[in-house]
């Protein structure tokens, strides 16, 4: 029952911990501080809950109980004392209803000033985006180690690092305007669109999908589309993010096991977020600038938005955005992303080649879908055996249960064929 309570806790912490950091940090402007008096609370949750029960908005209770650690923080910093007093006159402790409405869209959004912050250039574009995952996206240090395929030590040391340089540089918690706005834009769109990919595929643990994630990168960027309402590359990540959240009922069964795109029933696509992400994307190409990358990945999934059926997806064209994809932000992800859709126009040998040369890409040995995709070219082409090794493979990189459980499926699927 105790085990059942913690992994309630965890999930909780995992959808509320940006909140109340974003809160702290405004509180006593300091990043570093904020996040241990979050972590704080959670320690008393974690002592207190499986006692007496979860409370009824574990949120706020938890936004509560951290406050009151800052404001005694607070108080027995002599430094502090003014800002103390004049903070406690003005602010009260946060209600169940503060916390109802922290989410409420404004534009003076603390998440949104949190991730400004985060990226502010004091730090190297790793640290802005190791630590704004951290903050932000909830993720451990284990899981960002595994996206940016380096050692826990490594981001562990980059994040304590960043952290410490926001701090001496005094780094203001706002959403900054004009030119500095501009400056930071491309390092919150990345961490954005990184919030939003970690919920829609998540690297690691026991669901493929984290909804309120993705829900929160969305309206974070919504808001950005607002402030920065010229910027092409700004619509054209809420159309990505607007199309692909249209698929959230069809890529998990009821059992939440993954449905793979070509095997989603299309017709429970949410319509309303397709047609949101489309004027998204008529919006950015309004603007008239030269396609940028999320403008780019938008158009890929406008692709499969517009078919009706997978039969009928234009894969010409996909290989063909993958490839301008390839000029602006060259990636061997891409490349393994335009291999598939080449494989689906020129049949699966053509495609086997492109991704053998795929395979001698160093950032690319330790990559879960590299021999995932060559798998799924071996089988079609009947060479069971070798796409059972490279499926057996695939299971073995990835972090997240759900999948390596559809891979180890599909090993054990070409393992029957094969007999």
């Amino acid at each position: 029952m105790a085990n059942e309570t913690h992994r309630t806790i965890d999930a909780i912490w995992r959808i509320e911990s940006p909140k109340l950091i974003a809160g702290l940090t405004r509180m006593v402007r300091d990043v570093g501080l904020a996040e241990d008096l979050a972590q704080d609370a959670l320690i008393i949750a974690l002592e207190r809950w499986p006692e007496t029960g979860i409370p009824d908005k574990p949120g706020a209770w938890l936004m509560t109980t951290a406050k009151r650690r800052a404001i005694d923080f607070l108080r027995r910093n002599k430094l502090q004392v003014q800002k103390y007093e004049e903070y406690s006159r003005s602010s009260p402790l946060f209600t169940e209803l503060d916390v109802n409405a922290a989410m409420d869209g404004e534009i003076g959004d603390d998440l949104l000033r949190l991730i400004f912050m985060t990226c502010h250039p004091v730090l190297s574009k790793d640290a802005r985006v190791a630590l704004t995952l951290r903050l932000l996206g909830g993720l451990t240090t284990e899981e960002i180690a595994h996206a940016f395929i380096t050692s826990e030590s490594t981001i562990a040391q980059r994040i304590v690092r960043a952290k410490r340089s926001l701090s001496a540089a005094k780094v203001s918690f706002e959403v900054p305007a004009g030119e500095e706005l501009k400056e930071r834009l491309a390092s919150v769109l990345e961490v954005i669109y990184l919030m939003f990919n970690e919920g829609y595929t998540a690297s690691s643990g026991g669901n493929w999908i984290r909804p309120l994630l993705c829900q929160e990168a969305l309206r974070l960027g919504r808001i950005l589309a607002e402030i920065a309402s010229s910027e092409s590359e700004v619509h054209g990540l809420v159309a990505l993010m607007e199309i692909q959240s249209s698929r959230f009922r069809t890529r998990v069964n009821d059992q939440g096991e993954p449905i793979l795109l070509m095997d989603q029933n299309r017709g429970l696509w949410d319509q309303m977020l397709i047609r949101r992400g489309l004027a998204a994307l008529k919006r950015a190409e309004r603007l008239g600038r030269p396609s940028g990358p999320y403008v780019l990945q938008a158009e890929i999934s406008a692709c499969h938005a517009e078919a009706r059926t997978a039969a009928e997806t234009n894969w010409m064209r996909i290989a063909a955005l993958y490839e301008a994809l390839s000029r602006v932000m060259p990636s061997p992800i891409v490349e393994l992303n335009r291999a598939v859709a080449l494989g689906m126009v020129f049949g699966p040998a053509f495609a086997l080649q492109l991704v053998d040369v795929l395979a001698s890409e160093p950032t690319l040995h330790e990559y879960h879908l590299l021999p995932s995709v060559r798998g799924d070219f071996l089988m079609k082409l009947g060479r069971m055996a070798e796409a059972r090794i490279e499926f057996e493979r695939a299971a073995s990189l990835t972090t997240n249960d759900r999948e390596r459980e559809l891979l180890l499926r599909r090993a054990e699927e070409c393992k029957s064929r094969d007999t």
